[in-house]
């Protein structure tokens, strides 16, 4: 499919963004951590927005993929450490055991929650999530409640010094390429033929299946895709984290801010998840800051003001106001 130049101009836009985020962390190393976390809520938007965006489903059990990337991860590094491989190969291993799992349970669970919609399939993905929590509590799967603890094992393959690089400079920037990744495959598919056939869905699913489109394939083929993602910012998470509890791995809140992130910036755009990272976490960040102990309660209607404001996300509302500007609709599509 031949794309303008506007299609075009649109995801170097995007790539140079997370370029600029990586490298303002390397300038200015003072703010280190708070452009870690605009990375992070980005790139946790940037995935979570290809199949909520593009389908219009919601999946609240999506911190499931992340925490089997986190396990996938250490996992890896605790494997290679008990063994006399090159310690590169933690690195390589990690990611690629974490996409497996994540393919792996994507599938079963596609197949089966993809044929429910609405509420139905919010309440069965749910169900998922802390089904694979109690199950890997309950039978001791990867030390159970216990967990898993890396930093021994990480010093041991790269010492001192590599620890400190592998859980900072590596995941972050591992989490920026990461994000780079996902604004590429939402901006590959949005522009494809499986893109048109999601937007029919998402407009009107009976329709869709109507003129012909195979719904279940496109949501299943959007869900994998997205919880591959989810899985690779799991990996990277959990080398900056070191220590994985089922609790907090599994925990719904980084559900419930891919929501937020995706919703605010816009849902279905590509640069919604830029903007909504960046809004979302320089406020949280700075609420924290100012008011520590009432910054959930002032940063409840914060959002309730902005949603209101954007019903259709930052992105989206923009787009809308500035419909007869063809140049900046088409790049805010």
């Amino acid at each position: 499919m031949r794309l303008s130049w506007i299609a075009r101009v649109q995801i170097i836009l995007a790539l140079a963004f997370y370029a600029i985020l990586w490298g303002l962390r390397e300038v200015f190393p003072q703010y280190s951590q708070l452009l870690t976390l605009v990375i992070f809520y980005t790139a946790l938007g940037q995935a979570f927005n290809i199949f909520l965006g593009l389908t219009g489903y919601v999946d609240f059990g999506y911190v499931a993929f992340m925490a089997l990337g986190m396990y996938g991860g250490a996992l890896a590094v605790k494997y290679v450490a008990s063994t006399e491989l090159p310690p590169i190969l933690a690195l390589v291993l990690g990611p690629l055991q974490s996409v497996a799992m994540a393919v792996v349970v994507a599938s079963a669970i596609g197949l089966i929650a993809l044929r429910l919609r609405g509420a139905f399939f919010a309440i069965a993905t749910v169900g998922v999530n802390e089904g694979l929590r109690h199950l890997i509590e309950g039978a001791r799967i990867w030390g159970g409640a216990e967990g898993v603890i890396i930093p021994g094992d990480l010093r041991k393959l790269f010492g001192d010094e590599g620890f400190g690089y592998i859980t900072t400079a590596y995941a972050d920037t591992m989490l920026a390429v990461i994000a780079s990744c996902a604004a590429i495959a939402t901006w590959v598919l949005k522009n494809s033929r499986i893109g048109y056939g999601l937007a029919a869905l998402r407009e009107d699913e009976d329709a869709a299946k109507v003129m012909g489109v195979n719904t279940t394939k496109y949501k299943i083929i959007a869900f994998i895709t997205s919880a591959s993602f989810g899985s690779l910012i799991g990996s990277a998470w959990g080398l900056k984290v070191t220590t994985i509890y089922p609790p907090e791995a599994f925990n719904i809140t980084y559900t419930i801010e891919a929501v937020i992130v995706t919703v605010i910036g816009g849902a279905g755009t590509l640069f919604g998840p830029l903007i909504g990272g960046v809004l979302y976490t320089l406020t949280k960040y700075y609420l924290g800051v100012a008011l520590p102990g009432l910054q959930l309660l002032i940063f409840a209607p914060i959002l309730v003001a902005v949603a209101t404001t954007f019903p259709r996300g930052v992105a989206g509302s923009i787009r809308m106001i500035y419909s007869r500007r063809y140049i900046l609709r088409e790049l805010l599509r």
